[in-house]
């Protein structure tokens, strides 16, 4: 009775609006003042988390992404994709989708990345005919694969708490990621084919093709830098998020060539306070945690899921229903932050692999971006294109369906995910 009591208070604060790490540190010092009289504990946990050298790619890897953005890298990244497929039927869609699949890899943010190629593309895709709830359904959809695709916040996050290499984690959520964007591509050459009726760009020249590929090189070399430097074994994860920053702004200042100190303030301003609200929630988190290891709730879980014979497969299968719903209300910082230390001691029993159990969380929390009534990529493409909320909704759907789908395989077919990182001589 007592988890499920800890759980539900937890939740009830949550959905008052309560910042994640309040309400994470406030369910934890209630438990700690009840059961132990004192929160006197919490003080080593929350330095031993804290301390950790890996949270160092976090403000490096947001560093990167601003400077990016500031450097208005994504204009030529759509440019390029829009040259390169724009003229096949269905091809606006499609160029959407490889500019958030390349700014995924960037950014490492879904809503950054729907705010940023939705201002490009949905204006281009309007103009040529597709109807405004299928053009934000590619935006919303396009943007969640910012999860995924390395390097991903929420991927770092999980790192984090599970103790799972980070390197591995980048690498086994390269082939997903290109597989859902694979995916999501062919919807919208179907969906072109089925509606009929849209205009497509005249089929572009070579010479227009080599100068958008000479404008958004750099941009494209960004993701093979950095994580093929991890995946070579020249550096770290982060030492990979070190050499991201440093590409970014030589690419801004001597490529581009319009960013200034100010600009540089700007993008250390808000990296200081995207970061900051990260380490706090890992303070929250790192409580909390403490808290139902004393209350032995993690211990409670695996012999409950002992005691009714469920095998791995039907573990994840419950766990990914309930990561569902949960995604429905929570934002996807908190599922990670409450899941994760609940469930790992019952991975760990049945067997199951953290590095592709963390690809499957990842997808799910894909869908928690673009299921109402809290999907952060909903609000962010509604508030660029004025649309009524329920409009986004509707265009996003069929893109709900393609993500089960994708979740489904690579419950079905582990590989997908465990392939690449165990290849490269993770966790052999």
């Amino acid at each position: 009775m007592t988890p499920i009591l800890v759980f539900l208070s937890l939740i009830v604060l949550l959905l008052t609006g309560m910042p994640i790490f309040a309400a994470l540190g406030l369910t934890a010092s209630g438990v700690l003042l009840i059961f132990e009289g004192s929160t006197s504990s919490f003080a080593d946990t929350v330095f031993s988390h804290l301390s950790k050298d890996l949270l160092a790619t976090i403000p490096l890897f947001v560093l990167m992404a601003q400077i990016m953005i500031r450097a208005k890298v994504i204009d030529d990244l759509y440019q390029f994709a829009n040259t390169v497929v724009g003229h096949i039927q269905g091809g606006l869609g499609v160029a959407t989708i490889m500019a958030c699949t390349v700014f995924s890899a960037i950014s490492g943010s879904s809503v950054a990345t729907a705010l940023s190629v939705g201002s490009s593309a949905l204006p281009q895709m309007q103009r040529f005919g597709y109807r405004r709830q299928d053009a934000l359904g590619v935006i919303a959809a396009g943007g969640t694969l910012g999860i995924l695709i390395p390097p991903s916040g929420p991927m770092i996050l999980y790192a984090i708490v599970s103790e799972v290499s980070i390197g591995a984690l980048f690498l086994a959520g390269i082939i997903p990621g290109i597989l859902l964007a694979l995916i999501f591509a062919g919807y919208c050459v179907f969906q072109a084919a089925w509606r009929g009726g849209l205009q497509s760009p005249s089929r572009a020249e070579f010479k227009e093709i080599l100068t958008a590929t000479r404008s958004s090189i750099w941009a494209l070399m960004a993701p093979p830098i950095v994580m093929g430097g991890i995946y070579f074994g020249i550096f770290t994860a982060a030492e990979a998020a070190a050499v991201g920053v440093l590409y970014a702004l030589l690419v801004a200042v001597l490529v581009y060539r319009n960013f200034g100190v100010g600009d540089m303030y700007d993008c250390v301003y808000q990296t200081m306070r995207t970061s900051m609200m990260v380490f706090m929630i890992i303070a929250g988190a790192a409580m909390f945690g403490h808290a139902i290891t004393i209350i032995r709730l993690p211990v409670g879980i695996t012999e409950a899921v002992a005691s009714l014979g469920l095998g791995p497969m039907g573990f994840i299968i419950a766990v990914m229903a309930l990561v569902f719903i949960m995604g429905m209300f929570l934002e996807s910082i908190a599922i990670i932050l409450i899941t994760t230390p609940i469930l790992l001691p019952t991975m760990a029993h049945l067997g199951i692999d953290p590095v592709w159990y963390g690809i499957l969380l990842m997808v799910n929390l894909e869908l928690a971006m673009v299921t109402p009534p809290v999907g952060m990529n909903l609000f962010v493409i509604k508030g660029i294109s004025d649309a009524p909320l329920s409009e986004v909704v509707r265009g996003a759907a069929p893109f709900v369906v393609l993500m089960l789908f994708a979740l489904a395989l690579l419950i079905l077919v582990p590989g997908l995910a465990t392939w690449l990182p165990y290849t490269a001589g993770f966790g052999m």
